[in-house]
């Protein structure tokens, strides 16, 4: 039966077998493991907010006919890419920490138009493939996860010329009934906690690359495959005893390195094999979806920003004007970050294939503003929080008889406000700036969906300086050839102009 709720889902990940090992030994069950369960948690989440919030969390498919969740929805209209950030956004705010399931909704959507275009070129069935394995999942209403980072290797090295060939994913045997791959995909957000695995290639690949150049869906539970649980900052405190020292006791990320050992995909669930050639076309229109799809973090954004509205009231100070200003800068950086992201979703366009990708100029803006201004929130909120918030005591001395009191008398701030009240605040911006989920807030913000470079890149790519060059010399009453700074060679590939100004070509 298909998965209603939060609670369902939970219940739908017990007993499948998983091979998933955390300081060194077998998780018997990571439903119940306390430093798998609040990762889990996060993702239940997303399931009922489609129940809770309907317009946010969820769509009609044109697939199915039926209202699905709108992470496993194909965006039709540049509307539905505005409610997805949308709903990123209202997650955010609501666990504060990453829920896992962006990935798994941007495969699916630029899967939707490569797969098209592929069988256009090559009469392939792939695009086939791919709505029925959508409309399979709409209908269960399972997690996707999205495999795109190989282990890599020697950076300067194609797929192909790698020492260790498993340094990227990659088919090891082919049969009439489908291929079987090796290799790893590394630091895989909520994996475990998915139904499926889509496996993609990481970069553009050669002729020589073509066995690296697959794409499938396997379910997580296959055999052959083994995850290694990744450590996050300050992890095991959600195996103590007690939730204050967590700071978000109920949600966090998860990331694992998986490892595929001959594992088989059928034939019928492989949606790219071999064609190298649109290996780019996939992850160029993969992180033009995921780079917006950052807007995520101005919903810790706002929690963050809360915070620290909170510790200064409760420390007394929120009138000062320091601090003020300090929360105005904060929400500046937040809704900037916003803004890029939610803009390249209302210039979205129709593909070919019938779906819609947003501008991957404003995109990429969005996400190089991620890797910048998370920071310098977060540096905010700890120049508003004090220097209690890495030096507090444990809440085994704040419940202990005789530092229990103490505790409670010296680390007391303003009147009315209590001093467990106070560090639960401190605590829990110490979780988003230092701890477990400044993981997805901080780190994961810089180099998610592509390193700082990776945006620098694809925005010189569309920067289009020959057509400003030609606006800066006619205001300046130039004439056209008398610069020869220019390049009139160089070709401009970039059409963001001309959907900002709806001019067709």
């Amino acid at each position: 039966m298909p998965i209603k709720n939060g609670s369902e889902y939970i219940e739908s990940l017990r007993d499948r077998n998983l091979q998933v090992y955390l300081f060194g030994e077998l998780v018997k069950e990571p439903v119940d493991h306390p430093m798998i369960r609040p990762s889990i948690n996060a993702v239940a989440a997303t399931y009922d907010i489609a129940e809770e919030d309907p317009e946010i969390g969820s769509a009609t498919s044109s697939l199915t006919g039926l209202k699905v969740n709108r992470f496993l929805h194909i965006a039709e209209s540049s509307q539905d890419l505005v409610n997805q950030n949308r709903m990123q956004r209202k997650l955010g705010q609501q666990t504060g920490t990453c829920f896992q399931r962006c990935v798994g909704m941007d495969a699916l959507n630029s899967l939707y138009s490569t797969t098209f275009e592929i069988d256009k070129k090559y009469q392939t069935p792939y695009h086939e493939r791919l709505i029925e394995f959508i409309k399979k999942i709409q209908y269960e209403n399972h997690v996707i996860g999205g495999t795109m980072t190989d282990a890599k290797g020697d950076r300067s090295l194609s797929p192909s010329q790698q020492e260790d060939p498993d340094m990227f994913v990659h088919v090891v045997k082919r049969d009439e009934k489908g291929v079987y791959i090796k290799g790893a995909k590394a630091h895989q957000t909520g994996c475990i906690n998915s139904h499926w695995l889509i496996v993609m290639p990481t970069m553009r690949m050669r002729p020589e690359d073509r066995d690296y150049a697959i794409v499938g869906a396997i379910p997580v539970d296959a055999k052959g495959i083994t995850y290694i649980y990744g450590r996050q900052s300050c992890d095991t405190r959600s195996m103590e005893e007690g939730d204050l020292d967590a700071g978000n006791s109920q949600f966090s990320g998860q990331e694992a390195l998986i490892i595929f050992d001959n594992v088989f995909i059928p034939n019928e669930l492989i949606f790219m094999e071999g064609e190298v050639e649109f290996a780019s076309m996939l992850v160029e229109r993969f992180t033009c979806y995921h780079r917006r799809s950052y807007v995520c973090k101005t919903g810790l954004g706002d929690v963050l920003i809360g915070a620290s509205a909170a510790i200064a009231e409760y420390n007394g100070v929120s009138n000062a004007s320091h601090i003020k200003d300090k929360l105005i800068e904060m929400t500046h950086l937040n809704e900037t970050i916003f803004a890029a992201g939610i803009a390249s979703s209302h210039q979205a366009y129709r593909t070919e294939s019938g779906n819609f990708i947003n501008d991957d100029m404003l995109a990429n803006v969005c996400k190089h503003n991620v890797t910048r201004f998370p920071y310098e929130i977060g540096r905010l909120a700890q120049d508003i929080a004090g220097g209690l918030m890495v030096t507090m005591p444990s809440e085994k001395d704040f419940r202990g008889p005789v530092t229990g009191p103490l505790l409670d008398k010296y680390l007391k701030g303003r009147k009315g406000v209590s001093t467990e009240d106070r560090v639960r605040i401190l605590r829990l911006i110490e979780n988003m700036t230092l701890g477990r989920n400044a993981v997805g807030y901080l780190t994961e913000s810089m180099h998610g969906a592509g390193s700082p470079q990776a945006q620098r890149i694809q925005i010189a790519r569309q920067m289009q300086l020959e057509y400003k060059k030609k606006l800066a010399r006619k205001l300046a009453k130039v004439a056209e050839g008398e610069d020869t700074i220019s390049n009139p060679s160089l070709a401009e590939s970039s059409d963001y102009f001309d959907r900002i100004f709806g001019i067709k070509k």
